[in-house]
């Protein structure tokens, strides 16, 4: 295949990380990196000052793994990556100790870690840090829930060791008046695999960044996400897969669903392959469906090849309405339109969530979808989705109409 090479790109692509807040300035909106982003609703997150605000944290722990506090000097050299925006290394400054989630080495985990993270004022920032260590040859699945109302800057490091497996799994199903911004740092060891799935489901403003650095050869990344975008909201999601070893693996996939007057999603899909990166295989996805007028969905994605000996590289992008082929099919079996259309949108989203492994957090995502499916369509006709409740079960699974 083709190999490009563009000095201007890479250094579009290459994003700066640093610990120290010197090196991110109050960005102006002129950035490439904060083009898209409504700076007025994130404003509180770029002010350099400590706060006393807090999340409430409950948290569900299997046995063997431990949840402790790290000084941040002790945290630092352990993170995946340094911050690579403003909102994360406020955050890594002014969180205080480093929230630390231990797995050990060979540890094999039936039930998921969960962390449920819930605000109660969106008046006070909250800073945090997190870091999930997975040791050699671990198998795990770490939930993070994020719920209730808030203004959260967050810097998540995620380190995967060698031959390790680690499903993160992060939902955002905040309270509509929440501001969310965070970035989520990812290293993966030699021959260890990474999944990530993203659940954006509501919130006034989210702004995730998610970057993926490979430590040694073999490494497997796979990147999933839904989003959910109403009236008013903004919900952008920023991906960095950064191939710099050989013979690694990453596969992107990304579905949204955006409904009302101003509601705004925002998806940027950035891969690098290095020189050194040899038999790289990679690929990316990100469709959105627009279900009303006034909705506006950004898709950029951005591809920088630096060799040619390589499996595979490619990315695809889509936006669009309806299915008028699937609301067709289904009103001509007699299932009425409100009940078609919210039908139509969740068997959207039911190939993403189903890929998450887990018949319980699936369940979960799946009723929050519904939830906000529900809010979406408040205005359809109430006996008819009444008289149709039973195609949605409480499984979360959906019955055949």
């Amino acid at each position: 295949m083709g190999v490009t090479h563009n000095p201007v790109a890479t250094q579009h692509l290459v994003t700066k990380r640093s610990f120290d807040v010197a090196d991110f300035p109050l960005p102006s909106g002129r950035e490439e990196a904060w083009r898209f982003t409504p700076k007025a609703r994130f404003k509180p997150l770029f002010d350099d000052a400590a706060s006393d605000g807090q999340l409430d944290w409950s948290t569900t722990i299997p046995q063997g793994v431990t949840v402790t506090a790290l000084p941040s000097d002790q945290a630092q050299p352990r993170a995946a990556t340094p911050p690579v925006d403003r909102i994360a290394v406020l955050a890594a400054a002014h969180a205080g100790d480093t929230v630390l989630v231990s797995i050990p080495a060979a540890a094999d985990l039936p039930d998921p870690v969960v962390l449920r993270l819930h605000g109660t004022d969106a008046s006070k920032v909250v800073w945090g840090s997190v870091l999930i260590e997975a040791g050699a040859h671990a198998r795990a699945t770490v939930v993070m829930e994020h719920t209730g109302s808030a203004r959260y800057g967050a810097n998540v490091s995620v380190v995967v060791g060698d031959g390790a497996q680690l499903d993160f799994v992060s939902v955002q199903n905040w309270a509509d008046d929440a501001v969310h911004g965070a970035h989520v740092g990812v290293r993966v060891g030699r021959d260890a695999r990474f999944r990530s799935i993203v659940a954006t489901l509501n919130g006034d403003a989210i702004r995730l960044v998610q970057t993926v650095d490979y430590d040694g050869p073999g490494g497997d990344a796979e990147l999933i996400g839904a989003y959910l975008t109403e009236a008013g909201q903004h919900a952008e999601h920023r991906i960095l897969v950064d191939h710099s070893q050989p013979n690694c693996r990453s596969n992107v996939t990304y579905k949204g669903a955006l409904a009302g007057d101003g509601a705004h999603a925002v998806w940027i899909g950035d891969v690098i392959i290095r020189p050194a990166a040899l038999g790289t295989d990679t690929y990316e996805t990100n469709r959105n469906l627009l279900l009303t007028d006034g909705a506006r969905a950004d898709s950029v994605p951005n591809l920088e090849i630096e060799t040619g000996e390589i499996v595979g590289a490619g990315h695809a992008s889509a936006t669009g309405r309806f299915d008028d082929d699937q609301l067709f099919y289904l009103q001509a079996r007699g299932i009425p339109a409100p009940v078609a259309r919210r039908l139509v949108v969740r068997g959207f989203f039911a190939d993403v969530v189903r890929r998450i492994g887990s018949p319980q957090v699936e369940a979960d995502v799946l009723r929050a979808i519904d939830k906000e499916l529900a809010t979406l369509n408040a205005g359809e006709d109430a006996a008819v989705m009444e008289q149709y409740a039973e195609v949605f079960t409480p499984s979360g699974e959906v019955a055949q109409p």
